[in-house]
């Protein structure tokens, strides 16, 4: 059962959110490194690309007590309304920084590595992006307004309008005592306090898979490199 929902969209820090969700007991969190890593997890999400699925969201999140990014963060309110008692995370960024992010996972990420050579090692990977692509295509779609082709970057002014849409429908559909509008630069405090829990003494806020170490990361995983798939080492900026 979910007890907290991000409801943010990809590139606004939700692999710093994750990463501080399950420190301060709220993980396992599901992210969307877990589709791409778990090729079951992949199958149960694939069906979800059709509008007629009617999901059971129980065994897509089998395992989990959080979930943050893509595609849990697509379906939002369907979530929100299924774990009514769940807590809803909102992060934001600058509309202008995102895009930005967006346009470099977009340009650099999928296209490349459809096309490259991979260690042995990630083949799941491809596999697992082959079996939701469908949902990817959806999201982006719906999400970000756009009709153009898988990995092909969408026109910015239409991408940051869909953003700001999209925070701006969280922020009206859910009462202030559910929500949290929150940008991973604030640190632990607000976050920490919406979710009655304590501050970590002594430890910084996670920041986790800027876009710098994420480009770095395709061009290693381009060179036949296997780094793995979940979280690169802190200390960079927001995700």
């Amino acid at each position: 059962m979910l007890t907290v929902i991000g409801a943010g969209f990809p590139r606004t820090g939700t692999s710093s959110m994750k990463a501080a969700l399950e420190r301060l007991g709220f993980g396992p969190c599901h992210h969307m490194f877990d589709v791409g890593s778990n090729s079951d997890r992949a199958r149960r999400w694939a069906p979800l690309a059709s509008h007629d699925t009617v999901p059971d969201w129980e065994h897509v999140f089998e395992g989990f007590r959080s979930a943050v990014d893509w595609p849990a963060s697509f379906f939002w309110r369907e979530l929100a309304d299924t774990y009514p008692e769940a807590k809803v995370v909102l992060t934001v960024r600058d509309p202008r920084a995102w895009f930005a992010s967006m346009r470099t996972l977009i340009s650099s990420g999928p296209p490349r590595l459809e096309a490259g050579k991979l260690a042995p090692e990630t083949a799941g990977l491809m596999e697992n992006m082959k079996t939701t692509r469908p949902l990817l295509e959806r999201m982006i779609r719906e999400g970000l307004g756009t009709d153009r082709p898988f990995g092909v970057v969408p026109d910015e002014q239409e991408s940051i309008a869909a953003f700001e849409r999209h925070a701006a429908m969280v922020k009206e559909s859910l009462p202030p005592e559910r929500l949290l509008v929150f940008d991973v630069r604030e640190g632990w405090e607000p976050l920490c306090r919406f979710l009655g829990v304590d501050v970590p003494a002594g430890e910084p806020f996670p920041h986790l898979n800027d876009s710098k170490t994420m480009q770095t990361s395709i061009d290693r995983l381009m060179d036949g490199e296997n780094i793995g798939l979940p979280f690169h080492p802190a200390g960079s900026t927001p995700a």
